[in-house]
């Protein structure tokens, strides 16, 4: 295969590239974000291993740029950043695969099969600001942490954040969760309430969640 490596570490990068090379495979070595996405365009790139802690920026960046063009190059992440909140953001972003260093040769070699067989599941994602939404993994990150909410108040920011900056009514919201039979407007009050106390734990301070006098509510920045 031709694999794409990026990597910014040059002993660990001809490591692993000597060791793919004897497999027959043929090397595309990048650095940082900058010549990694260079080299994915003009390049007939079949795999990509993705360190995170790249020259010019992050792992994240790239696999960023390249799911929102092409959603079924498998990728791994090969990292030292072994932290949960690494593996979970790589996978949601559109890695096949996590792989913490240090690594067994034998055992990425094993993962890139899998990868080969089975498609990333790239999670639906709705984003405003720094805040971005999960659809099928049902979850809500700002920046790098994580939001806690109940099954009803992420019905409802993800309609929020589908819908920001427009004015979103209560009857709106009542319909978002037409399949409960105990929504009332001081629910959706409620709800809205909570929303707003976990957004000033997890320290968001440029969006915000108004009430429009009269006519709902509506997601914008401060």
């Amino acid at each position: 295969m031709n694999i794409h490596l990026i990597e910014d570490d040059p002993v660990l990068a001809r490591s692993l590239q000597i060791n793919l090379e004897l497999d027959g495979h043929k090397i595309f070595l990048s650095t940082g974000v900058r010549d990694a996405l260079q080299t994915q365009s003009s390049q007939s790139i079949q795999f990509v291993i993705l360190d995170l802690g790249l020259t010019d920026g992050t792992g994240f960046d790239f696999l960023t740029q390249v799911r929102a063009s092409d959603q079924n190059i498998p990728i791994i992440i090969l990292s030292a950043q072994s932290d949960e909140d690494s593996v979970v953001k790589g996978l949601q972003f559109g890695a096949n695969d996590f792989v913490k260093k240090p690594y067994s040769y034998k055992e990425l070699t094993a993962r890139m099969q899998v990868a080969l067989r089975k498609p990333a599941v790239v999670s639906k994602q709705y984003s405003f600001g720094e805040l971005s939404v999960f659809l099928e993994l049902r979850s809500v990150k700002y920046k790098n942490d994580s939001i806690d909410l109940n099954r009803k108040e992420f019905d409802i920011l993800a309609h929020f954040v589908r819908h920001a900056e427009m004015i979103i009514t209560r009857d709106a919201l009542m319909t978002v969760l037409n399949n409960e039979n105990d929504i009332f407007d001081r629910t959706i009050d409620s709800h809205i309430s909570h929303i707003r106390k976990s957004f000033k734990q997890a320290g968001v301070e440029e969006i915000k969640i108004s009430s429009i006098y009269g006519l709902g509510y509506r997601l914008e920045k401060t």
